[in-house]
């Protein structure tokens, strides 16, 4: 069923498919944080659908995600990335360099926070997706609400956390899902629907 599922959506290009096997072979154990591949389809939908300019990725990791939205952006639109880690994201300044979308994305090695907290106050915003540690969701949200254009995106991976969200004694990171989902569905800021797409996807909407 998956295979269909991917025989039906956009192929990856060969970049992006280069991209995927690079991550499998160098980080084997890390690979997991990679998006799958149909979000990679996902993500680039919703930045052509809203005809977003803007970006902002919390969690970079080698690439694959940033790869695909900026490839979909206008060649003069904007995705500010965030990561602590200058091995993975080495592999992303690759792709996105082969991709010839280099000028379009702006990497951030600090902690998200930092780089979030320093952005323009005023909503400006069109699209952020959060893709990084679990315990810092929350934190990232509060930042990026204020900061999103009205009928901006924020779409966000592993709120299904391998299904441990149902578990109610779920500790670590899948407890901070749960408090996290919990979070998303009171914010009245935010029209927010979850997905069954991958580890579960959250796509919030600002009013």
């Amino acid at each position: 069923m998956y295979d269909y599922v991917l025989a039906h959506n956009p192929p990856l290009d060969s970049v992006q498919r280069g991209l995927v096997e690079t991550t499998h072979r160098e980080f084997p154990d890390a690979a997991v944080m990679q998006s799958a591949e149909e979000q990679g389809s996902l993500l680039a939908f919703l930045v052509r659908l809203i005809g977003a300019r803007h970006l902002v990725e919390v969690g970079t990791f080698t690439g694959f995600s940033s790869l695909s939205m900026a490839q979909a952006l206008p060649a003069d639109g904007t995705l500010i990335t965030c990561d602590v880690s200058e091995e993975w994201t080495a592999y992303a300044r690759e792709a996105w360099a082969k991709a010839g979308v280099a000028d379009r994305v702006q990497l951030r090695i600090a902690p998200a926070l930092d780089t979030l907290r320093a952005m323009a106050a005023e909503p400006h915003i069109d699209l952020a997706y959060i893709d990084a540690d679990k315990g810092g969701y929350i934190g990232y949200w509060e930042e990026l609400v204020p900061r999103l254009r009205p009928g901006g995106l924020i779409v966000v991976d592993n709120v299904l956390f391998h299904g441990e969200v149902v578990d109610t004694e779920a500790t670590g990171s899948a407890r901070a899902i749960i408090e996290f989902n919990d979070h998303v569905m009171a914010d009245d800021r935010m029209e927010a629907v979850m997905l069954t797409v991958a580890d579960g996807v959250t796509v919030a909407r600002r009013r």
